[in-house]
């Protein structure tokens, strides 16, 4: 069995109530999950985010504001957010980003949030992790005027916008999305992309691969993606699983473990 780290997910979300320390203490690691980054969205979400990175010993967090939440977001919520950056295993903030397609947050709130962000990251020296729907143009000029480090999450969008973000120094992750029939734009995008740039990640409980769709997605299912874009990459899955694994360490800043054993006692 090969490891397999999951760069982005929310076990934290509701649909992991009923059995999520079961799944965290036993299940994931049982299947070769070696490393998750659960991903704080909003003040809620960045504490419990961090109460299972203090848990579980293969779990980290990253601690930042979503664009639906950004008019929530005032100085009180960025000294917050600045306090989680300092503490141990918060290893970047994220998600940050724009998202024209709902648009909960008025446009010009989300950008000031996001472009407030990007410069913590910048002053605390931490990478970030950028969500990006219906709003490429904008999220691409806040990254080339901030040249953060990081990743940009659940790619979906055109291999020249790929090569551009690899341009910047940044990494790209990829969901079950590439699992779909619908495709073909996001398997473009992944063969652009380099195996020291590529990550893997769920985004659970949402974007399960096929077969799985309709389905609660978790760690586990992270074989059907790493099966489909090693065909892609035109290398073996296991050898796309470590570099993928090697890549979420060094972007994240995350020393590997000499073995990942699951719980922390408590």
């Amino acid at each position: 069995m090969y490891g397999i780290f999951d760069s982005h997910a929310h076990y934290d979300d509701k649909p992991f109530a009923p059995d999520r320390d079961e799944l965290l203490s036993s299940v994931l690691p049982k299947a070769g999950i070696i490393g998750v980054v659960n991903i704080g969205n909003d003040t809620p979400s960045i504490a419990s985010s961090y109460e299972l990175a203090q848990r579980y010993d293969y779990i980290y967090c990253a601690a930042g504001h979503h664009p639906h939440s950004a008019k929530d977001v005032g100085e009180k919520e960025l000294l917050e957010l600045r306090d989680y950056l300092t503490r141990p295993k918060v290893v970047a903030l994220g998600e940050i980003g724009l998202d024209y397609h709902y648009d909960f947050s008025p446009r010009d709130v989300q950008q000031r949030v996001f472009r407030e962000q990007l410069a913590i990251a910048k002053e605390m020296d931490k990478p970030v992790v950028i969500h990006s729907r219906e709003a490429t143009a904008d999220t691409m000029a806040l990254l080339r005027e901030f040249q953060p480090r990081g990743i940009v999450h659940c790619f979906s969008g055109s291999a020249e916008t790929a090569r551009e973000i690899l341009s910047l120094g940044m990494y790209i992750g990829f969901t079950g999305v590439v699992t779909f029939k619908n495709a073909r734009k996001t398997l473009e995008a992944a063969a652009a992309v380099p195996l020291e740039r590529l990550l893997i990640e769920t985004d659970c409980p949402y974007m399960a691969p096929v077969p799985m769709r309709g389905k609660r997605c978790d760690s586990t299912m992270l074989p059907y993606t790493l099966r489909t874009l090693a065909a892609v990459k035109g290398v073996d899955e296991e050898m796309l699983a470590a570099a993928t694994a090697a890549n979420a360490y060094t972007v994240y800043g995350i020393i590997p473990p000499a073995r990942s054993t699951g719980c922390t006692a408590q």
